[in-house]
């Protein structure tokens, strides 16, 4: 299924605006699951061999200031630390992970965010461009 950016469509009046807990505990849930959606609204990128302004215009979802897209896992290196080059530069984590919690206050998944910035790491130019990375680790339990 192509998703909604790639045919065109414009919906007035939709909005795309998920919650965190949202996120995590329907949309990467369900894919994570192997569920299919009955609307494409999440595309798959592999968004490190993109920069950041290169974004906007391979989500699905136009004409808002944020973009959601599913991250594949690089499944070939035993380090789970994965690189987070692009062609212009490089994102840099900032701070620790966060927990996402549902309604209940359980820990559903982490958060970490991250900035880019422009240059050779790690001396380049910090930017504007701010990511927040979501995950489903298989337990929470750890993180306060």
């Amino acid at each position: 299924m192509e998703g909604i950016g790639n045919e065109g469509y414009e919906l007035p009046g939709f909005r795309f605006h998920p919650t965190e807990e949202e996120l995590v505990g329907f949309y990467l849930k369900k894919k994570l699951e192997g569920q299919q959606f009955s609307l494409d609204i999440i595309g798959t990128l592999d968004l490190y061999k993109h920069d950041p302004w290169e974004l906007p215009g391979l989500s699905y979802i136009h004409g808002e200031r944020e973009w959601f897209f599913f991250v594949p896992r690089d499944t070939k290196s035993a380090v789970p630390r994965r690189s987070r080059l692009t062609k212009s530069g490089y994102w840099k984590a900032t701070g620790s992970d966060k927990p996402v919690r549902n309604k209940m206050f359980h820990c559903i998944g982490l958060r970490k965010t991250l900035v880019f910035y422009r240059g050779k790491t790690p001396t380049g130019e910090k930017t504007d461009w701010i990511m927040k990375e979501y995950r489903m680790p298989d337990f929470c339990q750890a993180i306060k």
